[in-house]
């Protein structure tokens, strides 16, 4: 069984095999983009939400599910490069970022918490597994993501390079399950999300992380008050920046548009682009 379920892409345009052909393996294909948001519906939403079901939505959640979709709708953008041909992936799973700490210890780390088939699930089923998820990474009762982090731990700093080039190429250049040597299988999928809005931040650009072939990394800011434009008059409103570091050998302003669009109408609307509130269970 291989590591990542894939298919070759047959035919690719003429700017692609440039691009294949100008950079090596995200030494440094990446571009930027960001968009600002009016988030005074997805805040409406998200209280409407907790009210009904009793589950705790947060804007990660809605960015999560809002990328799921954005991906099910240009499937060309699910993608990875292996020996410099794209391929595309059959799943959406996508990654996001999750902050472990060590109470009393003063450590802190980061892990990823992986979405299967995120495309295929509703928001409300989103929702609880990635709280089941998170709950288990902070925890640290994961263990297949436990036993890959005391592996690499393992390794003297200076040969650190060498094996995460080394791990990369076993599972996704040669795609081979390493779920048996403790390996988590695809830990890092088709996108990674990870909020710097926690952080205190309204803009942030995450680079591209090689080792993991991730071609799409969205970190969404902070939400802020902030003077907006309506029927020509300058009201009071709440807007939030969504940020994307994008490998431009396999996205391109195509793709991106699709993209950008897809998470505008679902982060701006989310009352008419996902769940029906009124249809979503309620809470005891």
């Amino acid at each position: 069984m291989p590591n990542v379920d894939l298919a070759p892409l047959k035919e690719i345009s003429s700017f692609r095999r440039l691009a294949l052909g100008t950079w090596q393996p995200a030494y440094d294909p990446s571009i930027y983009g960001a968009m600002e948001l009016r988030m005074e519906k997805a805040l409406a939403y998200i209280e409407a939400f907790r009210r009904r079901t009793g589950r705790r939505l947060t804007i990660t959640h809605l960015v999560t599910k809002a990328m799921a979709d954005a991906l099910r709708r240009c499937q060309e953008a699910n993608a990875m490069l292996r020996f410099n041909r794209i391929y595309l992936r059959k799943n959406v799973d996508l990654s996001v970022l999750v902050v472990q700490t060590d109470e009393g210890k003063g450590k802190v780390d980061l892990a990823a918490c992986t979405v299967r088939g995120a495309d295929q699930k509703s928001l409300y089923e989103l929702v609880g597994e990635m709280d089941e998820q998170v709950r288990r990474v902070r925890e640290r009762k994961d263990a297949a993501m436990e036993r890959g982090k005391k592996t690499t731990g393992l390794v003297p700093l200076v040969f650190i390079n060498a094996f995460m080039k080394f791990m990369s190429l076993l599972m996704y250049a040669l795609n081979l399950d390493l779920t048996r040597f403790g390996v988590p299988k695809d830990p890092f999928g088709s996108a990674t999300i990870t909020n710097i809005g926690t952080l205190g931040l309204d803009l942030g650009f995450v680079p591209l992380v090689p080792y993991t072939r991730v071609p799409i990394f969205v970190a969404p800011g902070a939400i802020r008050d902030a003077p907006v434009v309506e029927n020509g008059q300058v009201v009071p409103g709440k807007v939030m920046k969504l940020c994307a570091t994008l490998d431009h050998r396999l996205i391109d302003g195509y793709h991106a548009s699709v993209l950008a669009k897809t998470m505008h109408d679902c982060l701006e609307d989310p009352f008419r682009h996902l769940d029906d509130i009124d249809s979503l269970p309620e809470s005891a």
